[in-house]
């Protein structure tokens, strides 16, 4: 059990950074777009995720009250950039592989602590725990490089005419997903590394004449 401390503390890290990559995955705040017109788009404030964009507007409800309209992303925009259909399948597995790895690394625990001295079997399934947290966390950093990238850069996107949004914002900044995300990265890194890491304990055998 005095081994297996960091894979432990890789358990742990791993769910916390799972938990971040669902979260940042179901967030609508991967870019803050600032817009000039501000007829339809009230606030002047859009956010753009990778499943929809939304914004606040004051146009078809009754004075002083409010209501975010969204448009969800259908698998036909043609003019969604790329880096947003990518972040949705690569969230998607990244989600899938580490629920694999904390699987597989509840597997390998539950062996240590309840005394069952398997050197394969333990080790086997630390590493491949180990590996499925390094790809989640490899399938997290490139969407996330990717989208931080598209807005430090302001890059425009031509939304249809139905979804009443500019083709370009004013200025753009990198919303709470990213932040989220870059941490889940960090998270997942770090727990593969850890489980990698395992090594079973040798114990020496001494023979008396």
């Amino acid at each position: 059990i005095s081994t297996s401390h960091l894979q432990l503390a890789a358990f742990a890290l791993g769910t916390v950074g799972w938990i971040l990559c669902t979260i940042s995955m179901g967030l609508v705040e991967w870019r803050v777009w600032h817009v000039d017109n501000t007829t339809i788009i009230s606030s002047g404030i859009a956010w753009v995720g990778i499943w929809k964009v939304c914004f606040i507007s004051y146009l078809h409800v009754s004075p002083g009250y409010k209501e975010e309209f969204c448009h969800k992303f259908s698998g036909y925009d043609s003019s969604i950039p790329c880096e947003i259909y990518a972040a949705q399948g690569l969230l998607l597995i990244a989600m899938f592989m580490g629920l694999l790895g904390l699987t597989a690394t509840i597997f390998a625990l539950r062996n240590v602590y309840m005394g069952i001295t398997h050197k394969t079997l333990i080790t086997r399934f630390f590493l491949v725990g180990g590996f499925f947290y390094v790809f989640a966390g490899l399938c997290v950093l490139i969407p996330v490089s990717w989208n931080f990238y598209s807005v430090t850069h302001n890059q425009s996107i031509a939304f249809p005419p139905s979804y009443y949004m500019p083709s370009s914002p004013a200025v753009q900044e990198a919303g709470a997903a990213i932040p989220i995300g870059i941490v889940a990265v960090i998270l997942l890194l770090l727990s593969g590394t850890f489980s990698l890491s395992y090594r079973f304990p040798v114990t020496a055998n001494t023979t008396t004449k």
